[in-house]
């Protein structure tokens, strides 16, 4: 999976909230949100706005980026509602290492995603 890739199936899939996400597609789309929040901050900058154009980026990447996180968290056999964990300091912590770790074989959310090689 590359960046363009990732970017193309999270929009496609911007509220499916079921099935897995592979590691490679969550990172690359999380990769995009961190570079439309700073070309956002500086658009703000450069036009003498205060956070317009971040809030804009914001709203346009949340529903994506929480669905491809639920993905995520699927993949690794955890539900999606895990997320409210990210409103904690320490939830974002634990948020992270499931979000990097590798996903299950079987579980109730599918068949595993990760291709063979």
């Amino acid at each position: 999976m590359n960046f363009t890739k990732s970017i193309e199936i999270c929009f496609n899939k911007f509220a499916n909230f079921e099935g897995r996400a592979r590691k490679s597609e969550f990172w690359w789309f999380q990769l995009f949100c961190v570079i439309v929040q700073i070309v956002g901050m500086f658009l703000d900058a450069l036009m003498g706005y205060t956070e317009l154009f971040v809030w804009i980026g914001y709203i346009v990447i949340l529903l994506p980026s929480l669905a491809v996180g639920a993905r995520r968290l699927h993949d690794t056999g955890r539900s999606g509602w895990w997320q409210l964990l990210y409103l904690t300091f320490i939830g974002i912590i634990i948020l992270i290492v499931w979000w990097v770790a590798d996903g299950d074989k079987k579980n109730k959310y599918g068949a595993p995603i990760k291709l063979k090689r």
